[in-house]
């Protein structure tokens, strides 16, 4: 071996061990940088991610993690680096350390510039993963914008930038907003509302947070300019008519539909409306024609269109048909469907309505005519009040007159006055009744007498005869006494006191036979009052079935007398 020869293979011994060295000192165990004599001979063993810029402020703090990296990593699972070679540490009171994924400047200076790398292990599979970010920090009077907002929207939204956002959220820190340097009160969300936004609302919004770390606040922020664009005039197609689904029509005579679109403020040859029928284009039939007119405001440049389908004559095809209103715009179409609907006679209507009126006027008539029956009817079921309520002893209080008349009429009223008034009030409904003559005591004072008794009873029922409120005489066929002519009068006047001056009875006017040619001319002006406001029953003298109790004389009497007789007559007794 020459000289040449044993100095070049002393050159290579020396040289590679050398790099063995040097690959043992500068190379770390599992992941991490390459070694050098790795770089452009060998590839990397490691999947590289994308990579991240960032220009941040001087004096502010900066929470910095990956979008990409795992979460929940310890610190021996990532190793971060500052220019491939320089270690980043772990400890938390170093202005730039790592904890864990996360990356923290808590207070940047010009020299924490540079590129950082982040190497990640994965336990499991044992890969490794790169992340590369590249921090620039600048001078404090600078203000990092994020992008404009730039819209038409009438109520602007200015979102929080991520990085702001993020750290934020993360770190439960506490929002706050510029605009142009100038505090925004009230608002700590981490987006910010402007309704209805103008030209005054453009500007640099500044989102400000600040968190807390290591028992120590600090501040991130990022900006975004908020540019106002004038509002344009767009709007959509909309359907003027029809409106409803349905229209009503009437067979066998014609109709017009209507389809009104309107387009907005565009030309003529932009809008247009129009029938489909049954899902086909509209087309010339026989019983079919359409017309269509497009109109343009000339003040306020508006279109609208439309359509008129005429049907000569509706069928009963027409009513299963589907009519269609179609608007086609510059930005698209819009459609609204009709069915015609048969419409509704009236006339069940109109008999529906007159059997109702006609019920209502039978009902009416019924009432009217049956209304005492109906009373007689529901009183013992329904008793207003007790018998012995106002303290009364008679139920009515009879007052008649005896004076010069033919014997016929004379027998007619002592057979009504001592015969039928009892049987049937008294003995058959339980009333009691006070009759002169009948009920008086001998030696009693008959002024006395009638004044008492009028009090205690309830009604006033006056017997009415031809000739009534004549001059009194005195007849011993009838229950009364020798001083007819004083006592009869004054029952009279004492009973018209207490029905129309002192109002506390009510009178029942009963009339035996015919008033004759002169009526009731001849009674006292009193008693005229009273027969014009309620006119007498007639006794139908000699008619069948007058003396029965259930007769309409006697229901009509019964009405005016008391609900409850003051002493109660049996059930049966009654209707």
């Amino acid at each position: 071996m020459d000289t040449s020869q044993l100095l070049f293979l002393i050159f290579m011994v020396i040289t590679t061990s050398e790099c063995s060295g040097e690959n043992t000192t500068k190379c770390p165990p599992n992941c991490g940088p390459p070694c050098p004599s790795e770089e452009g001979t060998a590839e990397p063993k490691y999947q590289k991610m994308d990579k991240k810029s960032y220009t941040l402020l001087e004096g502010e703090a900066f929470y910095l993690e990956p979008y990409d990296v795992a979460s929940g990593l310890s610190d021996e699972d990532i190793k971060w680096y500052k220019n491939e070679t320089e270690k980043i540490p772990t400890d938390k009171n170093k202005n730039v350390h790592y904890h864990g994924e996360a990356l923290f400047f808590l207070n940047l200076l010009p020299e924490n510039s540079g590129n950082y790398t982040a190497w990640e292990t994965d336990p499991s599979s044992g890969k490794c993963y790169k992340y590369d970010v590249e921090v620039n920090v600048v001078n404090s009077s600078h203000m990092m914008n994020y992008g404009e907002i730039k819209n038409s929207d009438m109520n602007k939204m200015i979102p929080c930038p991520d990085p702001v956002k993020k750290t934020c959220q993360r770190l439960k820190g506490k929002f706050r907003w510029n605009k142009d340097n100038k505090a925004l009160q009230g608002h700590h969300q981490d987006a910010l509302w402007i309704d209805n936004a103008s030209k005054d609302d453009e500007g640099i919004y500044t989102c400000i947070c600040t968190w807390t770390y290591n028992g120590k606040e600090y501040n991130s922020s990022a900006s975004k300019e908020l540019k106002v664009e004038d509002k344009v005039a767009y709007r959509d197609l909309e359907i003027i008519s029809p409106k409803n689904k349905e229209q009503l029509a009437d067979e066998g005579v014609g109709i017009k539909l209507k389809c009104s679109v309107y387009c907005g403020t565009t030309k003529i040859s932009d809008c247009n409306a129009s029938w489909m029928v049954d899902g086909i284009p509209f087309c010339p039939i026989n019983g079919y024609n359409q017309t269509t007119k497009t109109v343009t405001e000339n003040t306020s440049r508006k279109t609208s269109s439309t359509a008129i389908l005429t049907i000569e004559k509706v069928s009963a095809k027409d009513f299963k048909t589907e009519f269609k209103c179609i608007g086609k715009g510059l930005f698209g179409k819009v459609s609204a469907t009709l069915t015609l609907k048969r419409r509704e006679s009236i006339i069940p209507l109109v008999i529906g309505a007159v059997c109702v009126l006609l019920f209502v006027v039978l009902a009416a008539v019924l009432v009217k005519c049956f209304a005492i029956d109906l009373t007689l009817f529901f009183r013992s079921y329904f008793p207003l009040s007790s018998y012995n309520k106002d303290g009364k002893v008679y139920d009515a209080y009879v007052v008649y007159h005896m004076q010069s008349m033919d014997k016929a009429t004379d027998d007619a009223l002592c057979q009504f006055i001592t015969k039928v008034l009892p049987s049937v009030l008294e003995e058959k409904c339980g009333y009691r009744l006070f009759i002169n003559g009948r009920d008086d005591i001998p030696g009693e004072d008959r002024l006395e007498l009638v004044e008492e008794r009028m009090t205690q009873s309830r009604r006033l029922m006056v017997i009415l005869t031809p000739g009534s409120g004549s001059e009194l005489q005195s007849r011993d066929q009838c229950p009364a006494s020798p001083h007819n002519s004083m006592i009869g009068g004054y029952d009279w006047q004492v009973g018209l006191h207490h029905a129309l001056f002192q109002r506390e009875m009510s009178v029942i006017l009963v009339q035996l036979g015919d008033t004759g040619p002169q009526g009731y001319t001849h009674l006292p002006a009193g008693l005229q009052h009273l027969i014009l406001q309620s006119a007498p029953i007639k006794w139908p003298e000699g008619s069948c079935g007058a003396a029965a109790w259930n007769s309409r004389f006697w229901k009509r009497v019964r009405y005016l007398m008391p609900a409850i007789p003051a002493i109660k007559c049996p059930q049966s007794a009654i209707i």
